[in-house]
């Protein structure tokens, strides 16, 4: 198939080039030209393993292109999926502009039928909005052209994308016309062939899918965080519980694992918007509030045990980082609980030492950018030479299991944060170190 996907950002281009490793010709349009003359030039702009790999391959067999000029390659797609980024506004909301502005541009240029997929993250009847701008645009131009909208929303996990997209587990996709449901049952055929994971359903369904998917996920995170504090207050062992409730195959061990809250971009974007559409709608969604709510608290908590320790005032502390990103596996950082954490530390006059396998370009430029007394070091040892403590905060597996007779050399004294709970299994107090983690005193 002749495939165009608008936008090349996490889920563009992560779904354009897997579409093309199957074989359809694909065309990423994007309107940065420096982002797309990179991509031309093998620079892919955001770590995600395999796909760099993939991206280099598939252009060069030809199935894989890249431009500006959206016009130019309409004419010719059956399937066009929209990409571009939804971002939150400032009531919580997603900012539909750059959806609806692309809707406004395929409505200017198309001349045969085609479907329009929402890939983006959007809020229920966003499809019914991008259908109305396009036939706007249609009725302007006085052709009467055929089309179909189609909500096919991501599951994407950022640090497994390429898996995820190749091997998925479900394909959930909101249609209106059996000609839209046949022409994707088509698609994705090729990455459903050991296992029928199509699911096709109502359009408005689709899109509240999507949401109600990473708000469930959230609410095991939350729920999980909450337990954890009250077991601290108890005396018992969140992670003892973990295990004790895991085993109930209905709750499961995903998303279970006390820590310092979520972050990236889904999960605290999503929770808020699918609060303001209940709000939207007249309904007060207590359960997401404090979902939220508890998120937004635990991010601190690691920070508060860090000043429970040391004082109020933490002049003349260093803390050495170990990780940046809001999870391993990608470069992201968006509403990581590192960025309040270190922060929170050093408005308090703390110094830091941070040290991140891939997001610290990301830390530098954007999320830390400008704050004063944090260093950005080679390696994870480096960054615990002369610190008063280690502060764990992203589960790189490089921290798994690392050298504590080193950790201890480079540290002015052997204390470890640990906000994943990585170091619960080690009996790390009997190495000699003050250890505090979450979810026990």
């Amino acid at each position: 198939m002749k495939i165009v996907v608008i936008g090349t950002g996490y889920v563009g281009l992560v779904s354009g080039t897997c579409f093309s490793e199957m074989g359809n010709h694909v065309t990423c349009v994007d309107i940065d030209s420096k982002k797309i003359e990179s991509l031309k030039n093998g620079i892919i702009p955001i770590f995600e393993p395999g796909l760099e790999t993939m991206v280099l391959k598939n252009v060069a067999s030809g199935n894989l292109h890249f431009t500006t000029n959206l016009h130019e390659v309409l004419p010719d797609a059956q399937i066009v999926f929209i990409a571009v980024g939804t971002p939150m506004g400032e009531d919580g909301s997603a900012d539909l502009q750059y959806v609806l502005a692309v809707a406004k541009s395929i409505g200017q240029a198309i001349e045969k039928r085609i479907i329009v997929v929402d890939k983006s993250t959007v809020p229920v009847g966003t499809a019914d909005k991008v259908k109305a701008t396009i036939q706007q645009e249609l009725n302007n131009r006085g052709v009467t052209t055929e089309f179909d909208v189609v909500s096919n929303p991501e599951f994407l996990k950022e640090g497994a994308a390429i898996q995820d997209f190749m091997k998925p587990d479900r394909v959930v996709v909101g249609v209106a016309s059996d000609y839209a449901m046949e022409k994707m049952r088509q698609l994705y055929a090729p990455f459903c062939m050991s296992h029928d994971r199509f699911i096709a359903m109502d359009i408005r369904s689709a899109e509240m899918t999507k949401y109600a998917a990473n708000a469930m996920l959230a609410t095991k995170i939350s729920f999980m965080n909450e337990i954890a504090n009250i077991c601290e207050k108890v005396g018992a062992d969140a992670n003892m519980v973990r295990i004790g409730i895991g085993s109930d195959n209905r709750i499961g061990y995903s998303f279970i694992y006390p820590g310092c809250g979520y972050g990236g971009s889904c999960f605290p974007k999503d929770v808020k918007a699918l609060k303001k559409i209940a709000e939207e709608h007249n309904y007060k969604a207590q359960l997401i509030t404090a979902v939220e709510n508890v998120n937004d608290a635990q991010k601190l908590v690691i920070a508060n045990k860090i000043v429970a320790k040391f004082g109020e005032n933490l002049q003349g502390f260093t803390f050495g980082i170990w990780g940046l990103a809001f999870k391993p596996g990608t470069d992201d950082m968006r509403e990581a609980p590192a960025i309040y954490i270190i922060k929170e530390l050093v408005k308090r006059g703390a110094k830091i030492q941070a040290y991140d396998p891939k997001a610290t370009v990301e830390a530098q430029t954007h999320y830390l950018k400008g704050i004063e007394n944090i260093t950005y070091v080679a390696s994870k040892y480096q960054a615990l030479e002369n610190a008063d403590a280690l502060v764990l905060l992203t589960e790189w597996k490089e921290f798994r299991s690392p050298d504590f007779d080193e950790i201890k050399t480079q540290l002015k004294n052997p204390i470890i944060f640990d906000g994943r709970n990585q170091y619960n299994i080690f009996n790390i107090e009997e190495k000699g170190f003050e250890y505090y983690q979450i979810g026990k005193a």
